[in-house]
């Protein structure tokens, strides 16, 4: 399944941090800022991570909720929000459904060796659901910036 600029975002619901179920669509008349991301505590994503922390009021205030997403379960994810004191959930896709179906599950090479994981995108979803802007391949610096820029310019 492909995700499209102009259709409405696939819905999901996965497990947060503290276990409890989220559905993508029970945050209708919010903006979304959803993120997936390949694993916690590591360099980039920790980097991510603190940047969507440091620009949280931002969002908030052009109504967006920003949501994180990656294979990692709900204990490492815990601990992570608690390490970097992140004000935003990360949700839990052990099984990669999600990721598959937001295209986002990709054959990856590193050092040789190939195997599959997340490519780091992010999906802006307006308040009706519909997905507005896709960023693939994201690039860690200034990514955060250009997603908040998108929304003051383009939804708020």
């Amino acid at each position: 399944m492909a995700i499209t600029v102009g259709k409405e975002a696939v819905d999901f619901t996965l497990p947060n941090q503290q276990g409890e179920q989220v559905t993508l669509s029970d945050f209708r008349g919010k903006h979304v800022v959803l993120y997936f991301y390949p694993k916690d505590m590591t360099p980039g994503c920790t980097t991510e991570a603190c940047d969507f922390r440091d620009q949280y009021k931002s969002f908030a205030d052009v109504n967006a909720v920003i949501i994180g997403i990656s294979p990692d379960p709900i204990e490492k994810h815990q601990k992570f929000i608690d390490k970097h004191a992140l004000p935003f959930m990360l949700l839990a896709d052990e099984e990669h459904k999600v990721a598959e179906q937001y295209g986002v599950w990709k054959l990856k090479k590193n050092f040789g060796k190939e195997y599959y994981g997340i490519e780091r995108s992010t999906f802006i979803i307006d308040k009706d659901g519909i997905v507005q802007k896709e960023y693939r391949k994201v690039r860690v610096k200034g990514h955060v910036e250009d997603a908040l820029m998108f929304i003051r310019e383009q939804l708020a």
